[in-house]
């Protein structure tokens, strides 16, 4: 399993856990960033902490704070949103340059789903 996947079965795991879900904001909003194949994303973390590493070690990031964001919010409004705007949602990014896994927020959505039907 690669750094990014494990990341992306961390992410789900610890907001259905926490029934939290953190991204970063500023003055000007949340960050968007687009990769290689055209993709734009926003990034999530299922942790606090988490967020606030990704702030403190990526100069890019410094200036925002963490947002917490409910799993109900994240679920109704945060993934229907992302999806009609055609958005990814990148999970967990870690390192120096914020990076990993960005996924269609249908599928996030449908993995929290089959998560939930397990317990």
């Amino acid at each position: 399993m690669s750094q990014s996947s494990a990341q992306y079965y961390a992410f789900i795991e610890e907001i259905l856990k926490c029934r939290k879900v953190w991204a970063i904001k500023d003055e000007q909003g949340f960050p968007s960033t687009t990769n290689i194949n055209g993709q734009t994303s926003i990034p999530f973390w299922s942790l606090k902490s988490r967020a606030e590493k990704v702030i403190k070690n990526v100069p890019t990031f410094s200036n925002f704070q963490p947002h917490e964001i409910s799993l109900e919010d994240f679920i109704n409004r945060w993934l229907n949103g992302l999806e009609k705007d055609s958005l990814y949602v990148g999970v967990n990014w870690s390192g120096k340059r914020a990076t990993g896994y960005d996924i269609k927020p249908n599928e996030v959505l449908e993995r929290i789903r089959y998560e939930q039907s397990k317990k």
